[in-house]
């Protein structure tokens, strides 16, 4: 295979930045890479929450923390002063790392497997903002119902297995192992429902028989895989839970400091054009509408689904 040097350019994807945006009611806002806050007015949940996001050099060659300055920044410019729930879809440090810092200054607990809870004790937050949850089981904070259900991280996995003790920042970046993966299911008490798969991976039926109205669906490192790996994904996961309207996580560079416009993450990680040439095509065939979301912008891909008759 010819290596690509690179990365591709997200603006050949300008016309699927398309999303509604929300007046009111249920809110979904994305804030890079597979931290998204649902909000409803009332009760806030927020997925990951990884916001320090430093250099690859950091990550590389040093240890990595969590940057409170931007973790604040961040919280501000999204509006965010509260939340029932911080829920890392898995370990790693480009969905964990500001886990517990995000929970301490919004209110939170962080909701997660036993890898997740170490990790928030090692950053210091109180062991009463842990929550260790039970795969398949439903908890609740405020209007929202969100299930965990165990899944796989995409491979490769470059730090594969559980965190068996707490991880106190600064660390490696090899410290913060993958730790269960999950796909986690939200339910609405006003009726909607979504998918949020933070990885590109999958646990073959385990989502059969759930139903999701939207999948947020991580792309990282999809578009390495084979085009039969790809298929497969979308159909343990989107066919799976019946999703009318899909919008994509995972695909911006995860070095580069949220207030600077998003880019794709380099072809010696990825090919995001790759992802988009085989989902573009299986959403087409099956009616599905394919989105990316804009970051800090509260949207609504609910409103383009029809009302079941």
């Amino acid at each position: 295979m010819r290596f690509k040097v690179g990365r591709p350019h997200i603006g050949r994807y300008a016309d699927r930045f398309d999303l509604p945006g929300s007046t009111s009611g249920l809110a979904a806002t994305f804030l890079g890479v597979s931290s998204l806050l649902l909000d409803d007015g009332e009760t806030a949940v927020l997925t990951d929450g990884y916001f320090s996001r430093p250099s690859l050099a950091r990550v590389g060659l040093g240890r990595i923390a969590p940057d409170e300055a931007r973790i604040r920044s961040v919280l501000d410019r999204a509006r965010i002063d509260r939340l029932a729930a911080v829920a890392p879809v898995h370990t790693h440090f480009d969905h964990a790392l500001d886990s517990a810092v995000v929970a301490r200054q919004t209110g939170a607990v962080v909701a997660g497997g036993t890898s997740a809870a170490r990790l928030a004790r090692g950053a210091g937050l109180d062991p009463d903002r842990v929550r260790v949850v039970t795969p398949g089981e439903p908890v609740s904070f405020g209007g929202f119902a969100l299930t965990w259900i165990q899944s796989e991280h995409c491979p490769p996995d470059r730090f594969p297995g559980e965190i068996a003790e707490p991880v106190v920042p600064p660390a490696r970046a090899r410290a913060y192992r993958c730790g269960e993966a999950w796909s986690i299911l939200v339910e609405h008490a006003g009726g909607r429902t979504a998918l949020v798969q933070g990885s590109a991976g999958f646990v073959p039926g385990a989502l059969a028989g759930r139903d999701a109205e939207v999948a947020y669906l991580g792309v990282g490192q999809l578009g390495i895989q084979s085009h039969d790996y790809i298929r497969t994904y979308w159909a343990q996961t989107v066919e799976a839970v019946g999703a009318r309207e899909v919008v994509l996580l995972h695909w911006d560079d995860f070095f580069r400091p949220l207030d600077q416009p998003l880019r794709a993450l380099p072809y010696a990680g990825d090919d995001l054009d790759v992802t988009m040439t085989v989902l573009t095509d299986l959403a087409d065939r099956q009616g599905v509408g394919l989105h990316f979301p804009t970051v800090w912008r509260a949207e609504d891909p609910w409103s383009l689904i029809a009302p079941s008759r």
